[in-house]
């Protein structure tokens, strides 16, 4: 499997980071996975939200030492 690509949203208040994340997928190939890299609280929701409604699929997320990141696979 291929490495994803790295967007860093950090220190992007909402709703730049989804915004820069709906950017970026149209760029990839179907199924390739985008990392998104935020710091702001409400990004868990609003990437959960763009998954559903963009056909994306979330294939992760954690958190580590304060830094969000999500592993979105790009849909059809």
């Amino acid at each position: 499997m291929a490495e994803p690509t790295v967007l860093d949203c950090k220190g992007l208040k909402c709703p730049l980071p989804v915004l820069k994340a709906r950017k970026a997928m149209k760029a990839l190939a179907a199924g390739a996975v985008l990392r998104v890299l935020a710091t702001d609280p409400g990004a868990v929701g609003d990437f959960q939200h763009f998954c559903q409604v963009t056909g994306n699929r979330l294939l992760a997320h954690r958190s580590d030492d304060g830094v969000l990141i999500f592993d979105i696979a790009k849909g059809e």
